[in-house]
C-alpha cells in the first residue's frame, strides 16, 4: 500500500471533521468541534501553519486544498448551528422536562407603591388628586404662604435656588407641596375644594438615616363652609385606620406652621407595641409615632384667595411619603430608597 500524500491527509481530515460535526447534539458540542477543528489550535489551522515545511512543488496546491477544506467546514458549521438553533436536530437533544429560563419582571418603586396607597385612601374620602410644578416661584413657595423674606420660618428650609437672588421673580426647587394650595385656589374662585397634592420636594441639607435632599410629600387641602378641626381629625383618623389598621388612633398636639392656625403635629398610636417596649423600632417606647403636620388654613390665606373667611374655613395637612413607607416596610434608613440597589428594591 502506497504511503498517503499530504493532499490525501487533507481529504481524510475533512471527512473525519464532517463526520464528527454530524454527531453534535447541542451548542456545547458545536463549540467543542469548532475549537478542535477551526480554532487557533485546531487541525485545519495546524495544516495551514505546516505549509512552509512542505516541498516547494506541492506547497501551492496544498495551500489551495486546505483553504477549500476550511471554507467547506465553516459552511458546514454554520448550517449545523442554524439547525440546532431552530430545533432541526435529533429530538433526544431537547429535554422538555427541564425548567425554563425565568424571566425577570419589573415592579413599582416602593415609594411609588406607598404614594399610591395614600392617594387611594384620600380618593375614597372624596379628595381629587392634582399636581403642581417642581420648579416654583419664591412668592408661591414662601410669600403667599405667609413666609416673607425676613420671616424666621424660612430657616426651616435650606433651599435650591435656580436664578439670581436679585431677579424680579426668584425661582427655586420647591421645598414643599403647599404652593399648590395657593395655585389651586386662585384657579377655583368658588369652594368647595378637596384636593390631594403629591410630588417631589427638595431641600439642601445633610443626609442621614431620616433625612434626604429629595423627598416626596402628599398635601391635603379642604375649603368649605363649616369645616372645623374635628373634620381634620376625623379625616386623618380614617386615613390612618385604612393605612395602618382598623384599630389605629391619632393624637394631635400644638405646633407652629405659618400657613395654618392653629397648627398641629399628628401622631398615630404604635401598631407594634403599646408603648411599653423601649426597644420598639416604631415608637421607641413612647407609644406614638409622629407622621405629619396639619392645621386649619389661616384666615389671611383664605382672604387672599378671594374667599370670605367669615363664611369659608378649611384644613391642610402635609405628610412625607418616605416616612410612612419606612414605617410600613420596616426600613431603618431613608437613603436606601434612592440608592438604586437591586438587592434592596427587589424585596418590594
Amino acid at each position: 500500500m502506497s504511503e498517503a500524500t499530504p493532499l490525501d491527509m487533507i481529504k481524510t481530515s475533512l471527512d473525519q471533521a464532517k463526520q464528527r460535526l454530524e454527531l453534535a447534539q447541542d451548542s456545547d458540542d458545536l463549540e467543542a468541534w469548532r475549537l478542535e477543528v477551526l480554532g487557533r489550535q485546531g487541525s485545519v489551522t495546524a495544516m495551514m501553519r505546516g505549509i512552509g515545511e512542505l516541498p516547494p512543488e506541492i506547497r501551492k496546491e496544498f495551500g489551495k486544498q486546505v483553504n477549500l477544506a476550511r471554507k467547506q467546514l465553516e459552511s458546514a458549521y454554520e448550517d449545523a448551528t442554524a439547525n440546532i438553533n431552530t430545533g432541526n436536530h435529533s429530538s433526544d437533544a431537547l429535554d422538555a422536562t427541564l425548567p425554563g429560563t425565568p424571566t425577570l419582571r419589573g415592579g413599582l418603586h416602593p415609594i411609588t407603591v406607598v404614594r399610591r396607597q395614600i392617594l387611594d385612601v384620600f380618593t375614597r374620602l372624596g379628595f381629587t388628586t392634582v399636581e403642581g410644578p417642581e420648579v416654583e416661584q419664591d412668592s408661591y413657595n414662601f410669600g403667599k404662604l405667609r413666609i416673607p423674606a425676613d420671616h424666621p420660618a424660612r430657616d426651616m428650609w435650606d433651599t435650591f435656588w435656580l436664578n439670581e437672588q436679585n431677579s424680579d421673580e426668584k425661582l427655586l426647587l420647591r421645598t414643599h407641596t403647599s404652593p399648590m394650595q395657593i395655585r389651586y385656589m386662585e384657579d377655583h374662585p368658588t369652594p368647595p375644594i378637596r384636593i390631594a397634592v403629591p410630588g417631589r420636594c427638595y431641600r439642601y441639607e445633610a443626609t442621614d438615616a431620616t433625612h434626604e435632599w429629595m423627598l416626596e410629600q402628599v398635601e391635603l387641602l379642604a375649603i368649605d363652609k363649616g369645616i372645623t378641626l374635628a373634620n381634620l381629625k376625623g379625616t386623618l383618623q380614617e386615613w390612618a385606620r385604612q393605612m395602618f389598621g382598623a384599630k389605629r388612633k391619632i393624637m394631635m398636639r400644638h405646633s407652629y406652621f405659618p400657613f395654618v392656625e392653629p397648627g398641629v403635629e399628628v401622631a398615630i398610636d404604635c401598631f407594634k407595641c403599646d408603648g411599653s417596649e423601649r426597644d420598639c423600632g416604631i415608637c421607641r417606647g413612647s407609644g406614638w409615632l409622629e407622621l405629619l403636620g396639619a392645621g386649619m388654613v389661616h384666615p389671611d390665606i383664605i382672604r387672599d384667595a378671594g374667599y370670605d373667611p367669615t363664611i369659608y374655613t378649611g384644613f391642610a395637612a402635609g405628610m412625607g411619603v418616605e416616612r410612612i413607607a419606612m414605617v410600613l416596610q420596616g426600613v431603618t434608613d431613608i437613603r436606601h430608597y434612592h440608592s438604586n440597589r437591586f438587592s434592596f428594591l427587589s424585596q418590594f
